[in-house]
């Protein structure tokens, strides 16, 4: 077969993957539209969260600190990820592997720690740890004059 012969193959190959998961979606689609529910009633437009009734805005204001902790979860998701990886071949990556995944290790409880150190992983408000706000948000020295 000569190389033109097998791009073109690949092509077509490629093209009719696409029209068959268009094609599948569309029918999904289609199939739902036709075999769902038609009830219209006044409590069908709502939303329904665990059977109880919305209150407020879906427009919520959360902490960026939320976010920051989900980043964090993230983060040492993924090096748990490796971790695990790593696992799998610690008979063929013997002693040099083990010391690496160990300074691995290491560096992630120093980053662990620092985030505790620095308060990032602390959920309550400044006002409630005990701390007086404006002894806080003064950085400037006070000196007699």
């Amino acid at each position: 077969m000569s190389t033109t012969t097998e791009v073109i193959a690949h092509n077509w190959a490629f093209a009719i993957f696409l029209i068959v998961a268009i094609g599948l979606c569309g029918l999904m689609l289609l199939g739902a539209y036709f075999l769902g529910g038609r009830a219209r009633a006044r409590g069908k437009n709502i939303p329904f969260e665990s059977g109880i009734d919305p209150v407020g805005s879906a427009r919520m204001r959360l902490s960026a600190k939320f976010y920051l902790v989900a980043m964090f979860f993230v983060i040492f998701d993924v090096e748990a990820l490796y971790l695990y990886a790593w696992s799998t071949s610690i008979r063929e990556s013997g002693w040099t592997g083990f010391i690496e995944a160990t300074i691995f290790i290491v560096v992630l409880l120093a980053g662990l720690v620092y985030l505790v150190r620095i308060g990032a992983l602390d959920w309550a408000p400044v006002r409630s740890k005990g701390r007086r706000p404006e002894a806080i948000t003064h950085n400037t020295p006070r000196h007699p004059q």
